[in-house]
């Protein structure tokens, strides 16, 4: 997920760091996800101010605030079973 160079950015970015100085060195670059793209600025504007003590801090940021642009079939899962009711649910089908 973290193309364009962005997660090499964060790699070699000096710790800590906080949220705000993250945004505005590296906030106009672009995430390129399966269903449209965010920039780094909009993704981290989504979280509480904070201070990153390493890159990995920083990086599992960015992962955990991504929009639902950065997930295949909003729902799906392949591990469990649809609950009842679900939204999600397939259509029914009779044989």
């Amino acid at each position: 997920m973290l193309l364009n160079g962005t997660g090499d950015v964060i790699d070699d970015y000096e710790y800590p760091a906080t949220t705000e100085e993250l945004i505005d060195d590296h906030g106009d670059r672009t995430l390129e996800l399966p269903n449209g793209s965010e920039t780094v600025g909009d993704v981290l504007a989504r979280l509480e101010s904070e201070t990153f003590e390493t890159a990995e801090d920083a990086r599992f940021a960015v992962y955990s605030a991504v929009s639902d642009k950065a997930i295949g079939r909003v729902g799906y899962s392949d591990r469990d079973p649809t609950p009842v009711g679900s939204p999600y649910s397939p259509d029914a089908v009779s044989f």
